[in-house]
């Protein structure tokens, strides 16, 4: 059996093994991130980047706890590529005469009804307007 002695003795060496595990296991995993990373800024490199998987390898580089200007570059790239795409000015307008037609057609639509004049009114009046005078005989 062991002995009071052998288990303090034990205890240190045992939590200095887990220690340089840990600190490797960690340095293991910056490195993998350091990777990542680069490789999420090659990927926004392209013509047409993957923003998921850039995204992807960015979060893994953020828990491995690296903040540095590579992330914040990659971040930024990222951001952009997401950022809607305007229309030139000359497409905007063109967009935009369509539409204010439409509502000054259904204004003069709304118009006209109101300036008719009641039919009774219409007829009283065509009738004179009609009528020819007979043509003589000779």
């Amino acid at each position: 059996m062991a002995t009071g002695l052998e288990v303090v003795l034990v205890k240190p060496v045992v939590d200095a093994l887990l220690a340089l595990y840990k600190k490797a296991k960690s340095s293991r995993l910056k490195t993998n991130a350091e990777r990542a990373l680069a490789e999420a800024i090659r990927e926004l490199l392209t013509a047409s980047p993957d923003l998921r998987s850039t995204e992807a390898k960015i979060a893994v580089a953020k828990a491995a706890g690296i903040i540095n200007a590579d992330l914040i570059l990659a971040q930024e790239m990222v951001s952009k590529h997401r950022a809607p795409v305007k229309k030139p000015a000359a497409k905007k307008a063109a967009a935009k005469k369509p539409a204010l037609k439409k509502p000054a057609a259904k204004k003069a639509a709304a118009k006209k009804p109101a300036l008719k004049k009641p039919a009774a009114k219409k007829a009283a009046a065509k009738k004179p307007a009609l009528k020819k005078p007979a043509a003589k005989k000779a």
